[in-house]
């Protein structure tokens, strides 16, 4: 990947200074230790955003479910899992 932009950014002397000594401590350069960081919080926004959207279309799809009338109630699902349960600790 070709690394032609520069990234410039304030932040106070001492956390500099802890964090260039930190990535020495590694044997790492300090911009490699950033560009990980820089990646790894691209990676979280993107993987939270997808689980958002994956979420709000279940979401969505329960509210019209229920709606027409379609879908159950918790109450419903909770007893017929119970009913379940118990018969496989029977059959245990």
């Amino acid at each position: 990947m070709s690394k032609e932009a520069v990234f410039t950014m304030k932040l106070e002397p001492e956390l500099r200074a802890e964090f260039m000594a930190e990535a020495e401590a590694t044997h790492r350069p300090a911009s490699q230790v950033l560009r990980e960081l820089m990646r790894e919080f691209v990676r979280q926004q993107r993987n939270a955003r997808e689980y958002e959207d994956f979420l709000r279309v279940k979401v969505e799809a329960g509210r019209i479910s229920m709606g027409a009338s379609v879908g159950r109630s918790n109450e419903d699902v909770e007893a017929e899992f119970a009913a379940r349960r118990t018969a496989v600790a029977v059959q245990a």
